[in-house]
């Protein structure tokens, strides 16, 4: 297939990228940073502001899939409005765009904000553990009301066109580069921390794996699933630290480990047949430090990010 990714300099289309060049699939990169100037690799690289129709409506034609993972990627480094604004009119265009171009499938990159108790201003936890895709859906913050409303741009495009698509939810991003900055000290608490997720987290790696399940997928419609790992960041039984930090106030749901995610990725599992394969014990000590194997990858620049960036440039 001819695919089109957007936000392709970002660590999610990076590995994404990586992981279509694997399949054999022909691969055109987008992204707002600029393009080296010489001659093309493994993808053909576009640079492209998307909040701009005309170079969404640009880059668009002659793809048969599109990999949307172009935005802002959280709440917290930017003005309010400019998430919003960038984010939601970015994902307007490339819908608009790969309508009119007759592409067949477009994954959408949410986010597990998008139920609101991540960022809120007024503070409210999960009804339930692991949350799923049926929870209630309350956004405040920018960020989380714009990946809200991409979901719901994309219910509208698969009723009045032909195209067809789904937006994952992946939770928090890890991968050789971050994840002993991020998850190393939630490994060493052991629990004792609060986590508004229920410390889920996921690899990039397997964010790629559940893309490409989506893209290649033959499923009608629009459906929105979550992306997780199958076990949770503090290595700890999930029920009883959701009972030590929120007491009663959380529905306790069944899990298949006692260690598992705060987050199920069953409905995946279900429609695409995707299970996460990795966990932070790949890339982390039981201490929370980086293992010999990752580092040396991330040292050498061979990790599925540095190889999905080395393909653009």
């Amino acid at each position: 297939m001819r695919i089109l990714v957007t936000g392709a300099r970002g660590k999610v289309g990076a590995a994404t990228v990586d992981r279509l060049l694997q399949d054999g699939h022909e691969v055109t990169a987008v992204d707002i940073a600029p393009a080296v100037h010489e001659r093309a690799r493994e993808v053909i690289y576009v640079q492209a502001d998307l909040t701009d129709a005309g170079h969404a409506a640009a880059v668009m034609p002659g793809h048969d899939s599109v990999v949307h993972a172009a935005a802002i990627p959280g709440p917290k480094h930017n003005p309010q409005h400019v998430i919003f604004q960038n984010n939601l009119m970015a994902t307007y265009h490339v819908i608009e765009a790969a309508e009119r171009s007759g592409v067949r499938r477009l994954v959408h990159l949410s986010s597990e904000t998008v139920p609101g108790f991540s960022y809120p201003r007024r503070y409210f936890h999960a009804d339930y553990a692991p949350i799923d895709e049926e929870h209630r859906v309350r956004p405040q913050d920018a960020y989380a009301l714009s990946k809200w409303f991409g979901e719901e741009l994309m219910d509208a495009s698969v009723q009045r066109s032909d195209l067809t698509g789904v937006s994952v939810r992946p939770t928090w991003l890890q991968w050789e580069g971050n994840v002993e900055r991020n998850v190393g000290p939630i490994v060493r608490a052991s629990g004792t921390d609060k986590s508004a997720s229920f410390w889920s987290y996921v690899s990039v790696y397997d964010l790629a794996d559940l893309i490409v399940a989506a893209l290649t997928t033959d499923l009608p419609g629009h459906e929105v699933v979550y992306c997780a790992a199958a076990d949770n960041a503090a290595g700890r039984p999930l029920h009883d630290m959701v009972r030590r930090h929120f007491g009663d106030d959380v529905e306790l749901r069944p899990v298949d480990r006692p260690d598992a995610s705060g987050i199920s990725t069953a409905k995946a599992a279900r429609l695409f047949g995707w299970k996460p394969q990795r966990s932070w014990r790949d890339m982390l000590d039981e201490g929370g430090r980086l293992l010999p194997e990752p580092q040396g990858l991330l040292t050498a620049g061979e990790t599925g990010v540095h190889r999905g960036w080395r393909a653009m440039s």
